[in-house]
């Protein structure tokens, strides 16, 4: 319990001084985007030069000190970053629940940000600490549904149906923030978040480790079902209604 504590409390931190980062890359003289809003609001006076000089200072300061800091981000970010639903959700004891845990919100944190880059959205705010409570939620709310779809021979509807809740849950906690809501932009969650969804339904129906391009797969077939995605979303029984789009995909891209 002690353990779980500490790492919810350093997955936190992590959160906050990713943010704090952001406002002070935004703040630096050389900043070709908007400045935070702490910032813009100002009224102009001869020391805001200043203040966009010593951001930049501080911004180089904490690159540096990054650069000697052992840190676990993945060398690249691809389809084989992507584990199976079984990976994610082990049975066992605390230890391998506690290491299905952490990848699980690792590889969603960083495949978030690179879905979002290929999307042209610079700079997003996506909170590492939101898929850590959507592995909680998921294993409290739907452990029958897991406990069949993580099993060897589970059949493609099972494991959509396991997707389905993923995105479900995974909106629900909204681990993308658009910078204007604290609640974050639906859309643009959907937008992300069914893709990553319909990549642990691949990488779970696939027959040894993940393909490099499951990930490009998967933003292409969620944009093609788009509409009916959010249609579902929509729905009180959302994860009823994604199941049998989900089971679609998984059927025609495995």
């Amino acid at each position: 319990m002690l353990r779980q504590i500490s790492e919810d409390v350093r997955v936190n931190l992590k959160d906050r001084l990713r943010e704090l980062r952001d406002v002070i890359r935004q703040s630096r003289h050389d900043s070709t985007g908007e400045p935070p809003r702490e910032i813009a609001n100002l009224p102009p006076f001869p020391g805001k030069s200043l203040l966009g000089h010593a951001a930049s200072a501080v911004d180089e300061a904490l690159t540096i000190a990054e650069s000697f800091v052992p840190h676990s981000r993945p060398l690249k970010i691809d389809g084989t970053t992507v584990k199976s639903l079984r990976t994610y959700f082990p049975e066992g004891n605390e230890d391998r629940q506690i290491d299905g845990e952490r990848q699980f919100r690792r590889d969603m944190y960083y495949l978030t940000r690179a879905v979002l880059a290929g999307y042209g959205v610079d700079n997003p705010r996506v909170h590492e600490a939101s898929f850590s409570a959507v592995q909680a939620a998921m294993r409290k709310r739907y452990a029958d549904l897991l406990a069949v779809a993580t099993a060897e021979a589970a059949a493609t509807d099972q494991v959509a149906a396991a997707c389905s809740a993923l995105l479900v849950e995974s909106l629900g906690h909204h681990p993308v923030q658009s910078g204007e809501t604290a609640s974050g932009d639906r859309s643009l969650n959907i937008k992300c978040l069914a893709p990553l969804a319909l990549a642990c339904g691949l990488a779970s129906k696939a027959e040894g480790a993940p393909e490099p391009d499951i990930l490009e797969i998967a933003v292409l077939a969620a944009e093609v079902r788009e509409d009916r995605i959010r249609q579902a979303c929509a729905q009180p029984d959302a994860v009823k209604e994604l199941t049998p789009v989900f089971a679609t995909l998984l059927a025609h891209l495995t």
